[in-house]
């Protein structure tokens, strides 16, 4: 056999710090937990996160669609699965074969629901979607007290749960307060604890940053991954994935050379440019351009050079030793997503859940 190459560029994935951060979860919200493993576990792999977390007695895993919940499921997990939006008619028929729970938006769905159940001689169990303010989905909550009736009359469903979303739980926290309290008055009014098994709200920020007395379940994602929505509560999680590279050339540059497309950047002395193995065919972002952005080789943190590329970046080493084959953080625990995220315009969800295929996640324990 030839021989294989190391990666070019990879993600380090430390498990150690995935179940810190889900004990941190378990630990301020003192409720139980629903991991939120969708889009590829935030990037860091769906399998292989699904199967740490089913060891960690976890409810639930929540997914966003059919062909998460599959992939779960065919891997041999056996942590019961929720599918955090809307169906459609053409899914429902798998999702009641495999008794994966959705949550229920209407009662023509929850009618679709009892009826392929009913004839596959079983009851689903399903969860109330309620629309407190994110206006994506779910019942407007005035209409539930009178369709409840006629939601637990259907033979084919069990609804066991009844969950809601928080919109702006980073951004509003007045807002954000009164939909706890108005979630907590409707649960209230259909019944509350004595009627449903699980009560949901919180995602990451709503579980660090309010009163979970109301739930008994919460659905922590972005805060797993060791990133808080919330500043204040950083410094209590630990970093999962690091994205790293190397350098593959070093060059000397002379005073007014172009650097990458554009010629955005131009020298202005003679300068040590590194060319490293990443760019935003890997995921990292193209925006990070003219940011001061920065990565680490040798525990320094070293300057971008003009446009990130497909394939590779330009860093300036001038002054330095570093060498061909060091390793390089793109992020990670000294160059943390949300400040990558800040430069880049946009949010650590989108850089992390943009990591792309052809970098290779490597898990350690």
């Amino acid at each position: 056999m030839p021989p294989v190459s190391p990666p070019r560029a990879w993600a380090e994935i430390d498990l150690a710090a995935l179940r810190h951060n889900l004990g941190v979860a378990r630990e301020v919200s003192g409720c139980r937990v629903m991991a939120v493993v969708k889009a590829g576990a935030y990037g860091h792999g769906l399998e292989e996160i699904a199967r740490v977390l089913a060891d960690e007695d976890i409810a639930f895993f929540g997914v966003a669609n059919v062909g998460e919940a599959r992939r779960i499921s065919n891997a041999g997990i056996d942590t019961r699965i929720y599918l955090l939006g809307a169906t459609w008619s053409e899914e429902r028929a798998e999702i009641v074969d495999r008794e994966w729970t959705p949550c229920l938006s209407s009662l023509d769905e929850a009618r679709h629901f009892s009826d392929l159940a009913t004839s596959a001689n079983k009851r689903l169990k399903c969860h109330l979607a309620v629309d407190t303010g994110m206006g994506r989905g779910g019942f407007v909550p005035e209409e539930l007290p009178c369709l409840l009736p006629e939601l637990e009359a259907l033979k084919g469903i069990e609804i066991e749960g009844v969950g809601s979303h928080l919109p702006s739980a980073d951004e509003d926290e007045n807002f954000t307060r009164e939909q706890f309290t108005r979630f907590a008055e409707i649960v209230a009014k259909l019944g509350g604890r004595d009627r449903f098994e699980w009560i949901h709200l919180s995602n990451s920020a709503g579980l660090l940053g309010y009163d979970n007395s109301p739930c008994n379940l919460v659905r922590p994602g972005l805060m797993l991954y060791g990133i808080s929505p919330l500043p204040g509560h950083q410094q209590r999680l630990r970093n999962v994935m690091s994205l790293k590279s190397r350098v593959t050339l070093i060059r000397e540059l002379p005073a007014g050379h172009g650097v990458s497309y554009g010629r955005e950047f131009i020298t202005e002395r003679p300068t040590r440019v590194a060319t490293v193995g990443a760019g935003y065919g890997d995921g990292y972002p193209r925006s990070l351009s003219g940011k001061g952005t920065e990565v680490v080789i040798q525990d320094r943190r070293f300057p971008l050079l003009g446009r990130v590329t497909m394939d590779q970046i330009m860093i300036d080493v001038t002054d330095t030793t570093v060498e061909v084959g060091d390793e390089v953080e793109l992020f990670g625990p000294d160059v943390r997503v949300d400040e990558l995220a800040a430069k880049a315009g946009t949010i650590a969800w989108e850089i992390l859940t943009g990591i792309t295929p052809r970098v290779t996640r490597v898990h350690r324990s």
